[in-house]
């Protein structure tokens, strides 16, 4: 059973950055797939970014350019660095391994 939990959401102000951690509890990230998601109130769950366990990398087009998915294996963490962010960036992000386990969720919150 893979447990992942995230860290690093919290309150930032427009144009402002975050990053977020996903640990996983096992050493995954060169076997699985990774992803962050969100969901905002009242909407679904949508696919924010992904890599693959050869490291490919796949964006949302509403983040490119602003958020970046990366990997420390030795530490079996995924991270989101999010930049130039936006009020429509508020929402709660998950972690997501191989399509299949899901972390808690750690809130973003972008305003002024």
């Amino acid at each position: 059973q893979v447990q992942l939990v995230e860290s690093g959401g919290g309150l930032v102000q427009p144009g402002g950055s975050l990053r977020l951690s996903c640990a996983a509890s096992l050493n995954i990230l060169r076997l699985f797939s990774m992803g962050w998601f969100r969901q905002a109130p009242g909407k679904q769950r949508e696919l924010v970014a992904t890599m693959s366990s050869g490291g490919s990398t796949n964006y949302a087009d509403s983040v490119k350019g602003r958020f970046t998915i990366s990997r420390d294996n030795a530490k079996n963490t995924v991270y989101l660095q999010m930049t130039s962010l936006e009020p429509e960036d508020t929402a709660v992000y998950y972690c997501n391994s191989n399509g299949e386990y899901w972390g808690q969720g750690t809130q973003v919150t972008v305003s002024s």
